[in-house]
């Protein structure tokens, strides 16, 4: 047990890493903004209703964080951001589905699940997670879409954010910043 609680303490002389320039920061700040910005004009020039802004699901503001603050991470490369989403809101629409009676064990299922699929698929993607989640406990508004949840908001949104992060990733001086390092 002793041994165990150690692994608590983390990896002795490991420091987290150090602050990115503010040039980066600048760069994930524009992007971000860029591509939540763009997928909720989209939801309105579709005419949804502002109070529901069904586009602008939670998940992608954890996906804005990894492909425009981390866009060199593998979790962020197109594979694992639209095929992660993908594959989690499948799962969780299933779950929903399946289990709609009973939101804690169609909830736990459906993330769950989405981890599987995406571990089985290559596309971890760790807000596909909340995507999952979302497809369960989004309410009435996401219910009724069912398996259309997959194509809008959760496909439309997540091709919007990486045509954003395509253009202003590479728009940057920097080489490092470049994206993606790969599709497939």
């Amino acid at each position: 047990m002793k041994n165990y609680l150690k692994k608590f303490l983390g990896v002795r002389g490991q420091h987290s890493p150090a602050r990115r320039s503010w040039h980066e920061i600048a760069w994930s700040w524009l992007a971000s903004f860029i591509g939540i910005y763009a997928v909720y004009v989209v939801n309105s020039w579709l005419g949804i209703a502002e109070n529901e802004n069904l586009y602008l699901i939670g998940s992608f503001g954890a996906s804005a964080v990894l492909i425009y603050g981390a866009p060199t991470a593998d979790f962020s490369q197109p594979r694992n951001f639209v095929g992660g989403h993908l594959v989690s809101a499948l799962a969780g629409v299933l779950m929903f589905k399946l289990c709609p009676q009973n939101m804690a064990v169609a909830s736990a299922l459906a993330v769950s699940l989405a981890i599987v699929g995406q571990h089985i698929t290559r596309t971890l993607h760790p807000p596909g997670g909340a995507t999952a989640l979302i497809a369960v406990i989004g309410g009435p508004s996401i219910h009724a879409l069912g398996f259309m949840y997959l194509f809008a908001p959760v496909l439309v949104g997540a091709l919007i954010m990486l045509i954003v992060a395509l253009v202003v990733n590479n728009f940057s001086g920097n080489p490092v910043r470049r994206y993606p390092r790969y599709w497939l």
